[in-house]
């Protein structure tokens, strides 16, 4: 069974308890631990990222270090652990920043002050992929851990 499977049946067990309310909350909030220190590497990642030639007001670095955290859905069309870059919705109207900042052809926009030119950005690429490579396996064996943890509590109550 693949943890994503194992995800749904252990989200199904956690429903049947009785206070199957209280233990999702403590599976969710183990599994965003879990995923917490892969957030910490992506953020430095895109904060390492040169500023050169990039505007300063608002930090663009920061406005997208600060929505990269990790997510957890349980139950429902979709259920599962991951780190997310979220959009930057606020942003001088650059919602995709986490995305295209990522991408190796990068974005355009328009010179401003003047909407006629438009430039060609490019930020770090791969700053997102780069901060998972060659760990993956430690965070899918710290989330593995926290569902078996789950699993163990909900067996010894049965019995």
């Amino acid at each position: 069974m693949d943890t994503h499977e194992g995800l749904a049946a252990l989200t199904r067990a956690i429903r049947a308890e009785e206070d199957g309310k209280q233990l999702r909350k403590e599976l969710a909030a183990n599994l965003r631990a879990a995923l917490r220190p892969g957030a910490a590497q992506a953020k430095s990642g895109i904060m390492a990222m040169s500023s050169a030639g990039l505007a300063t007001a608002p930090a663009l670095r920061a406005s997208i270090a600060r929505k990269i955290r990790p997510e957890v859905k349980l139950g429902g069309r979709w259920s599962g652990a991951r780190v997310k870059a979220f959009k930057t919705k606020s942003l001088r109207h650059f919602p995709n920043a986490p995305r295209r900042t990522n991408r190796a052809r990068g974005w355009r926009h328009p010179v401003w002050g003047n909407r006629e030119v438009w430039v060609q950005q490019h930020g770090k690429v791969d700053w997102f992929d780069r901060a998972f490579q060659g760990r993956e396996g430690v965070y899918r064996a710290a989330v593995e851990a926290a569902m078996e943890n789950m699993a163990r509590r909900i067996a010894d109550r049965a019995g």
